[in-house]
């Protein structure tokens, strides 16, 4: 499992008196975690309204995540094992550019096609063959 630095003093912290076969995290009654006892103890409802952000979810955190990990560089298939997703197109729904990178592809985009000017005929569109790709 991969984990990032920042995390690392917090998981030695959460395992330094834990048994190697015991769960890490458990609930306020020693049982599982579930949605609501993660939104209770992270006081959720509280911490989005201080924040102006009332439509802003735990799951769309996770879609956030997993965005900036692929950003980074991380390649869909290992993005789609950290998600526990079975299919890479699930995978590919919870990626989501943001305008940065819009704004970025189309700077991109706008510096390869200045290249092409009556200043430089060399660099002139192929011409098609008809054919598909």
């Amino acid at each position: 499992m991969p984990i990032l630095d920042p995390l690392r003093p917090v998981l030695k912290r959460l395992c330094a008196f834990k048994q190697s076969d015991a769960a890490l995290l458990v609930g306020p009654r020693g049982g599982f975690l579930t949605t609501a006892t993660v939104r209770d103890a992270t006081s959720w409802d509280q911490v989005v309204a201080d924040l102006g952000l009332p439509n802003l979810t735990r799951h769309g955190l996770r879609h956030t995540g997993a965005t900036w990990l692929a950003d980074a560089g991380v390649p869909l298939h290992v993005l789609q094992e950290i998600l526990g997703h079975a299919s890479i197109e699930t995978t590919r729904g919870y990626l989501h550019p943001d305008d940065r990178h819009l704004a970025s592809a189309a700077e991109q985009a706008n510096a390869f096609l200045s290249r092409d000017t009556p200043r430089n005929p060399s660099r002139r569109p192929r011409q098609g063959t008809g054919r598909g790709l």
